[in-house]
């Protein structure tokens, strides 16, 4: 196999997570998995008893974030990949959901994610080599109804990815943003934080968009194994993507997305322009 690297990824139990870890392992990497509890610790580092190793973290904990890097770093080796999994579906009507529901989503998704970086990138840039990969979404481009925060949360990790990879870049490090379409994982499931409905005059359009979506969930075109080798051929790519979407799903709906986009920027060019001078 190609040489072989010491994957840091975050949550690691459940999804894209469990299912990178362990096709990693099979091919011969080292993974060091992030997990919540002591029970998935252990149940982590049975996978194999030399190259899994887990550590209990919370991504939103930012002031312990840096202490278990240097951890890593010192007992189980250099970090040549993090892999920015850890995150939640928050689902609720924008006017129903409240301010603190946002927060936390961007605790998770975007904050637990920066501060993941910033650990990491003091060791990677002194060796002037490694690859970030921040699991995004296809909501991370394009929007639908009931997941404002969600998307919001995405967009943003999407565009600090972008940002991040032309600064690093000179020092021989390598940012992918990864957005996967519909996969079989629990996103839709039980990981899903729901806002409870409030507003009566959003139900006729609403109702049938979560019973849709809820009903979807584990029937979803995407293979998490399948997501996971992906990734894996893009962690050995000489020249890795900075955006890199998974499933026909996310392929088909960005593209029509871009091209609604591309429309608006056609018919209102003569107002855009009329600012200039």
């Amino acid at each position: 196999m190609e040489s072989s690297k010491l994957l840091l990824i975050t949550g690691v139990s459940s999804g894209f997570g469990r299912a990178l870890a362990q096709e990693a392992l099979a091919v011969g990497h080292r993974v060091v998995g992030t997990v919540r509890n002591e029970q998935a610790k252990h149940d982590f580092e049975a996978l194999s008893t030399d190259k899994a190793f887990a550590r209990i973290l919370d991504v939103t904990e930012f002031d312990a974030i840096d202490r278990v890097v240097a951890e890593i770093e010192a007992s189980v080796g250099p970090v040549d990949v993090l892999v920015n999994n850890a995150g939640y579906g928050h689902e609720g009507i924008l006017e129903e959901s409240p301010l603190s529901e946002m927060r936390q989503q961007f605790d998770v998704n975007v904050f637990g994610a920066v501060a993941m970086m910033k650990a990491v990138l003091p060791f990677m840039r002194e060796r002037r080599r490694g690859h970030v990969l921040n699991i995004t979404s296809m909501g991370g481009y394009i929007t639908m109804p009931g997941i404002a925060y969600y998307c919001g949360s995405k967009f943003a990790l999407e565009g600090i990815s972008d940002a991040l990879a032309k600064e690093v870049q000179p020092f021989g490090i390598a940012v992918t943003a990864v957005a996967p379409g519909s996969f079989r994982t629990d996103w839709a499931g039980r990981s899903m934080s729901r806002t409870p409905r409030s507003i009566p005059d959003y139900d006729a359009f609403f109702e049938p968009v979560r019973k849709a979506r809820m009903e979807k969930s584990g029937k979803q075109l995407g293979d998490p194994a399948k997501a996971a080798r992906a990734m894996l051929a893009v962690i050995h790519a000489d020249h890795p993507p900075a955006h890199l979407l998974l499933g026909s799903d996310a392929l088909q709906l960005v593209r029509s997305n871009l091209s609604t986009v591309a429309s608006d920027l056609c018919a209102w060019e003569h107002v855009t322009v009329s600012t200039d001078g």
